[in-house]
């Protein structure tokens, strides 16, 4: 049963509905235009004003006024209108050209534009091409890096291991494996300058190298438990080891699904005999150039982050003590990584940016 005065009947246009629900989805950038976006695509659903303002937690008065400027202006009505002080001097045409030269130009000196070179070739000061920058989110300075997978079998093993992450197998175990190899014991050469107040702590640049260590490890994907056990070769002998210990560790009632790369040492001839004498392990191989489904190497991560990257070791056994104790800590109350991604979202951001990189969609 409606509630309050009749409305005015709010009709959106397809056209329209597409830019409200474009605008609707901003996370970070114009939350105010976001709002009155879904203020008004609400409305447009059938929706009245009180519900909509207990949904989206503003007022009945807000959802009122934005309603009306749409009914009245359309989509010109959502945004803000003209407000007094001094007048703009800079030009749209001075924004697009800015845009424009940041986006499809380089400087004849360089391989991306700086603030300065910018406001050099533009006329601009440097604060407003700052400003421009930072308003349509532009970082010339910044370059990341990518790699897409080319294995033929990528989408077939994305839904396998995802599959098993979001629906684990009943009266199974799964275990993301991997190694952690070449792990340097660096030592430095002067003592380490703890914190204090208004210095952080502080290294030496230049160190010692004490030897190296390789870290097996297996993480539990429902528990976050992880077994591990450091090698100082990295070789398909030290993966049996590792194998055997988790055929130890692992009640002999349970199945185990292991998530592991395609590292040569995973597929020898002696690492095949041994899995297909235990018909209880299931291998599940990642795709290639994929190492971010394997949710081991954000456990990696962790450590290098918490151990490793500021750590000084006086030798090899040194380093694989301190890796044995950050485990037992971990394992004392671990925490699972959650993986929330269906494959078919993956498949479809995979699919955006392969058309958005090369145009193909493939």
């Amino acid at each position: 049963m409606a509630r309050g005065r009749p409305k005015a009947r709010l009709i959106v246009s397809p056209s329209e509905r597409k830019q409200l629900e474009q605008w609707a989805r901003r996370r970070k950038t114009a939350q105010a235009l976001a709002t009155r976006a879904r203020i008004v695509l609400r409305c447009a659903s059938g929706m009245q004003n009180i519900d909509v303002a207990e949904e989206l937690d503003v007022s009945k008065q807000m959802v009122g006024k934005w309603r009306q400027r749409f009914i009245d202006r359309r989509l010109g009505g959502m945004l803000d209108e003209p407000r007094p002080g001094t007048p703009r001097k800079i030009s749209d045409e001075d924004v697009e050209r800015v845009v424009v030269q940041t986006l499809e130009t380089m400087p004849r000196d360089a391989t991306h534009w700086s603030v300065r070179s910018m406001a050099k070739k533009t006329g601009i000061s440097r604060t407003t091409v700052h400003r421009i920058w930072r308003a349509f989110s532009l970082q010339p300075h910044r370059s990341e890096t990518f790699k897409l997978s080319k294995d033929p079998l990528f989408v077939e093993k994305v839904r396998e291991i995802v599959g098993l992450y979001l629906h684990p197998p009943e009266k199974a175990l799964v275990l993301c494996v991997d190694e952690k190899s070449q792990i340097q014991a660096l030592d430095r050469t002067q003592p380490l300058l703890p914190l204090r107040p208004g210095h952080p702590e502080r290294q030496t640049h230049d160190y010692v190298r004490n030897g190296t260590t390789s870290l097996f490890a297996a993480l539990d994907v429902a528990t976050g438990k992880v077994i591990g056990e450091c090698h100082r070769r990295h070789r398909a002998v030290e993966f049996k080891k590792f194998l055997v210990t988790l055929d130890a560790q692992v009640p002999n009632d349970l199945d185990v699904h292991l998530i592991i790369d395609n590292y040569a040492t995973h597929k020898t001839l002696a690492i095949r005999r041994w899995l297909a004498k235990r018909p209880r392990f299931h291998v599940h191989f990642t795709p290639t150039s994929a190492s971010w489904i394997n949710l081991v190497e954000r456990w990696f991560a962790t450590l290098t982050a918490k151990q490793i990257r500021r750590g000084t070791f006086r030798s090899t056994h040194h380093l694989e003590a301190k890796i044995r104790e950050f485990i037992e800590i971990q394992n004392e109350d671990p925490k699972p990584f959650v993986w929330t991604k269906t494959a078919d979202q993956i498949l479809e951001s995979i699919s955006r940016f392969c058309t958005r990189t090369s145009g193909t969609g493939h």
